[in-house]
């Protein structure tokens, strides 16, 4: 094993720059440093893959987590290890509640800590809540980049197929969207004193929702509408970065 990389994501112990934008989907992250200068692939190792670049002078870090809170919490906190100190995650979400359409951007203010991992952590009483400024910064970015975009907090949700246990149990609490990760990389911010947020694409309907496939094809998050909103919100992401760097020394 060589001693200067990780042991799970296999990225350099040191030297990564201190921003970074992290995705699931290692492709996401590729197409994502394809819109960075002089972009480098450092690593790329089951499903992690990060790569170097700078977003307008800034050196930013882009990496892929995967599918899933626990496997996700392995590359934040090596990724911390190796420098980074300020993470926008940046993926895809199921819709919570009306007014939010297919191709929007939820921003999180917080995430309720049903992910797998954390509550094994620490009591589940300790919140996951985002940075107050990265919540400024993307807003301030997507006010900018005049992209449709909503503010509230999401459900970190581990199981993601439909299940027995119906999905009604923040009913009323009007919570924004549904995703699988964002709660571990909040946690892990705030225990190691690092600034971090989420910007989340919706994709459709939450999985566990009961769809009529004979009117709208069921669960579909490979469609036109989608695709442009994930271009849009990368440039938003990659911005608030830079915002965060310039006005919040994040």
């Amino acid at each position: 094993m060589t001693k200067d990389l990780s042991p799970v994501a296999r990225i350099p112990r040191a030297g990564l720059p201190p921003r970074a934008v992290v995705v699931g989907d290692p492709a996401r992250a590729a197409a994502l440093a394809a819109q960075l200068e002089g972009a480098a692939e450092v690593s790329h190792h089951r499903e992690y893959r990060v790569f170097s670049g700078n977003w307008k002078g800034l050196p930013v870090t882009v990496a892929s987590h995967g599918v899933g809170a626990p496997g996700a919490i392995l590359l934040f906190q090596e990724l911390a290890d190796a420098g980074v100190r300020t993470f926008l995650r940046f993926g895809t979400a199921g819709a919570m509640k009306p007014g939010i359409g297919d191709g929007d951007l939820v921003i999180a203010q917080a995430a309720v800590r049903d992910d797998g991992v954390t509550q094994q952590l620490l009591p589940p009483e300790y919140p996951a809540v985002a940075a107050p400024e990265a919540v400024f910064a993307l807003q301030r970015a997507a006010r900018e980049a005049g992209t449709a975009h909503h503010r509230g907090i999401v459900w970190t949700r581990a199981a993601f197929q439909p299940g027995l246990i119906p999905l009604n149990a923040y009913d009323g609490a009007g919570l924004a969207a549904i995703e699988m990760e964002l709660s571990a990389l909040l946690v892990t911010a705030s225990l190691r004193g690092l600034v971090a947020g989420g910007a989340l694409v919706v994709d459709g309907a939450n999985a566990d929702e009961l769809v009529d496939a004979e009117a709208t094809g069921g669960y579909n998050p490979h469609r036109e509408v989608v695709a442009r909103g994930v271009e849009r919100g990368a440039v938003v992401c990659l911005e608030a970065l830079r915002l965060l760097a310039e006005e919040y020394a994040g």
